[in-house]
């Protein structure tokens, strides 16, 4: 049975960047939703008692399968986005990453602008990733369910841009809640720690 990651953090830490009640509807019962259903469908062979990272990759391109990709999908990408945050986040970067990030970007500056444009692009619902792609760091976007492990790349960060996401704390403003995100609360050493674990 999947469950809810522990988040590593009480509901009311990430404000005033994210509010207890953004969190309490979000993690408490979106991302819970998620993991009820897809405690449902996997029941059935051939996903009973497969990773869920396997049921992602088998899944993802099947017509029949795709409400159980959705739930899994959804899962996964909920759990690396609230793992990736943390109280009083934002600030330095660990360097290693920030090499990588000024190599493969230029500086550190223009990553962020290129993330948030991702963010911002990104056309109804979505995620945007900072990924490592086997040789260097880049930008994806991902509709929906869908997650950069299905491309083979390794997840580093990523910004969630469904509307429930942002909506109680800045309404229909994405770029405020994208700025708020990357300068209060990406927890960059935990990022840096994915990293490290991708080029190894």
């Amino acid at each position: 049975m999947f469950e809810l990651p522990e988040l590593p953090y009480t509901m009311d830490a990430l404000a005033p960047y994210m509010s207890a009640e953004t969190l309490e509807f979000h993690y408490g019962k979106h991302h819970k939703a998620y993991v009820d259903k897809l405690n449902e469908l996997v029941t059935k062979e051939p996903y009973n008692g497969m990773s869920l990272e396997d049921i992602i990759r088998q899944s993802f391109d099947k017509s029949e399968d795709r409400v159980l990709f959705n739930q899994a999908g959804q899962h996964w990408n909920h759990s690396h986005f609230w793992l990736g945050m943390k109280k009083g986040g934002g600030g330095s970067i660990p360097g290693a990453l920030e090499k990588q990030l000024i190599a493969d970007f230029g500086s550190v500056d223009h990553f962020r602008q290129e993330f948030k444009a991702a963010c911002i692009a990104q056309f109804g619902s979505g995620w945007a990733w900072l990924v490592f792609d086997g040789e260097k760091l880049a930008i994806t976007k991902t509709s929906n369910a869908g997650t950069p492990l299905t491309d083979g790349h390794t997840a580093l960060l990523t910004c969630d841009v469904w509307e429930h996401s942002y909506y109680i704390d800045y309404r229909n403003m994405r770029p405020k809640y994208v700025d708020a995100f990357l300068e209060g609360l990406v927890n960059w050493e935990a990022v840096a720690q994915r990293f490290d674990i991708a080029v190894q």
